[in-house]
Formats: C-alpha cells, sequence, structure tokens
C-alpha cells in the first residue's frame, strides 16, 4: 500500500488533509446504506513475518494520495524492535524520480490479526487516531505471493505481488474473491511495472 504525504508541509495542511478524509469517509458511509453491502471479511490470520518484505503494486483504486505515482509502485515491510513494522512506499514520479514515503504499521488485536493500521504522521502524532489509517488484509494466498488489501468501507483496495507481475489465472480468481465480497471492480486501475 502506497500512501505519500507531504511530511514537509506545515502542520496545518496535515491536519485538513486528514479531516477531510474523516469527512469524505462520513460522506461514503451516507451514500451507501450499510445494510446494502456485507460487511468486508478479511482473512482469517497472518503471519506478519512471513508478510514482511516487497509487495509490488498490481492495482489499485485511485486515491487522492498517490496521484502523482506513475509507475514501479512498491512497498516494503520490515520488523521493528519495538514490534510494529516499518513501511516504506516508493513510486516513479513525473521524471522517472522515485518518491518515497516512510511510515509505521501495527497490528490490531492478537499476534495472528489480519487488520493493521497504518500512520505516515510524524511519531509525535501517533497517540492522535485520526492519523492512522485502515491496512486490512482481505485475501492472501497461502505462498503469500499475491494479496489483497482494504479497508472496512471498502474504499480502498491494493492488490499486491512478491513480483512485478503476476500469473493471470491467479490475478482472475482474485477478482472473483473480490467481487463476492461486493467490491466495484470498475474502479480497479492497473499499476505499470517495469
Amino acid at each position: 500500500m502506497l500512501i505519500k504525504l507531504k511530511i514537509s508541509a506545515p502542520l496545518s495542511q496535515l491536519f485538513i488533509c486528514v479531516a477531510l478524509l474523516q469527512i469524505t469517509a462520513s460522506v461514503n458511509a451516507q451514500a451507501t446504506p450499510a445494510a446494502e453491502l456485507q460487511a468486508v471479511k478479511t482473512i482469517p490470520s497472518i503471519d506478519v513475518a512471513r508478510y514482511l518484505g516487497t509487495w509490488y503494486e498490481i492495482a489499485k483504486f485511485p486515491n487522492w494520495f498517490q496521484r502523482k505515482c506513475l509507475s514501479g509502485t512498491n512497498a516494503n515491510y520490515q520488523l521493528k524492535e519495538d514490534g510494529n513494522v516499518k513501511v516504506t512506499n516508493r513510486c516513479k514520479v513525473e521524471g522517472g524520480e522515485i518518491a518515497q514515503a516512510i511510515g509505521t504499521a501495527r497490528q490490531i488485536g492478537g499476534a495472528t490479526s489480519p487488520k493493521l493500521e497504518v500512520r505516515f504522521a510524524p511519531d509525535w502524532l501517533a497517540i492522535l487516531p485520526f492519523v492512522w489509517g485502515d491496512y486490512w488484509v482481505i485475501d492472501l494466498d497461502p505462498q503469500y505471493q499475491l494479496a489483497a488489501v482494504s479497508d472496512p468501507r471498502r474504499e480502498y483496495l491494493w492488490i499486491l505481488s512478491r513480483t512485478p507481475k503476476v500469473n493471470q489465472k491467479s490475478y482472475d480468481d482474485l477478482l472473483q474473491r473480490l467481487i463476492a465480497q461486493q467490491f466495484d471492480l470498475t474502479q480497479l486501475s492497473l499499476t505499470p511495472q517495469e
């Protein structure tokens, strides 16, 4: 998952962005009655140690924080001393430069919980709940080679692979499972990988 915030921007801009995200989430939640959609289901459990390493973005729902990313989007997850996960997201932007964002992920629940939260705000803001975004692993093959990540409102979706190219049948099967979870795949955008 790639989340890109300009950490160097004034703090007020950061708070405005987060507030806009919360307002958007609230409006979207009201636009589609909850009774119409089933709750998003995560996988039963995750072995975080096996999930660590590099994942390539194969496709995503377009979002504002990745709007400058043109290709080569990937995420690297490394275990931190405190038990949380260091998240390093990279992508190519205009001019071929590499943009990078570094954040922290933490599990919500037990040691095998597939529900995580991710934060790209500075450490001193970590106590504020609104700087954390949901990162739910909703699909993952037994070999930890192909994954889908979303949130409880289906606003975001990332399809991730250990390799820049994915087996077409595995990808198509994953798409069918996402349709069964009532994701609107007309929004899905493929990510160019070199």
